[in-house]
């Protein structure tokens, strides 16, 4: 027996983090029976229906997608705009683990893997996500360091992050800036260089842990191969 979002997790309906939201909001059977209850536990062997859908054990799938700008992370959007789902031909439920934003470009990792994504994604196993901003301005110390030594944004405070300033440009009063952290907060890279004076410009992310865009053209993706899926879950294990 397993807690109701852990097995909705692991079907691919969505993450866990998600599935707990479903089923705060009433829309998640158990043999008839809307529950509610966060510690609820079932097995593959009840009927469990996800907004009028019942769901069922599928085959794992692991994608790496080379995210386009103008494209949303998400499985649906109520906006008719194009999903990152939308990119990749599949049968399967598959979600993105985390998101970037609507105008950020770079790597995306998406799955039916509800553990696989949610050990990803949680900050304790502290999976690099490296992040390469074209910022306005000319990146200083003064800026770098309170990145570095770790912030308050929004009222929660930001892990410490890798700040190298890589390049700049006097005649564009530009700087390439590369971040990394281990977090996952809402426009967190925006964020915190809006918090130091430098507005960014262009946001891509080009690395989580050893995986990169490398052969990724914008818009492409490849499927994991199992050497890879091993190593991810090896580095989460060993994490722990």
């Amino acid at each position: 027996m397993e807690r109701l979002q852990k097995v909705i997790a692991s079907c691919g309906v969505c993450s866990r983090r998600k599935a707990e939201e479903l089923i705060q909001e009433g829309k998640v059977k158990v043999d008839g029976k809307i529950i509610t209850e966060m510690g609820f536990k079932v097995s593959l062997k009840n009927n469990i229906e996800v907004d009028g859908i019942k769901i069922q054990q599928q085959d794992k799938e692991y994608y790496i997608l080379n995210k386009p700008r103008g494209v949303v992370s998400t499985a649906r959007d109520d906006k008719g705009r194009k999903t990152v789902i939308d990119l990749i031909d599949t049968d399967k439920r598959i979600y993105p683990v985390g998101r970037l934003d609507y105008d950020t470009t770079g790597l995306l990792l998406l799955t039916n893997d509800g553990k696989f994504a949610n050990d990803l994604m949680h900050p304790k196993n502290e999976i690099d996500k490296v992040y390469v901003a074209k910022v306005k301005g000319i990146a200083k110390a003064e800026h770098v360091i309170p990145m570095q030594n770790g912030m308050v944004i929004d009222g929660i405070k930001i892990a410490k992050a890798k700040v190298k300033v890589k390049k700049t440009d006097f005649k564009t009063n530009t700087s390439i800036v590369e971040v990394i952290i281990h977090e996952g907060h809402n426009h967190q890279v925006k964020k915190m260089f809006e918090a130091v004076g430098l507005e960014v410009l262009k946001l891509k992310r080009e690395r989580i842990a050893f995986l990169t865009l490398k052969g990724l053209t914008s818009g492409k993706y490849r499927k994991l191969n199992a050497k890879e899926i091993k190593q991810l879950y090896d580095f989460v294990n060993h994490k722990k």
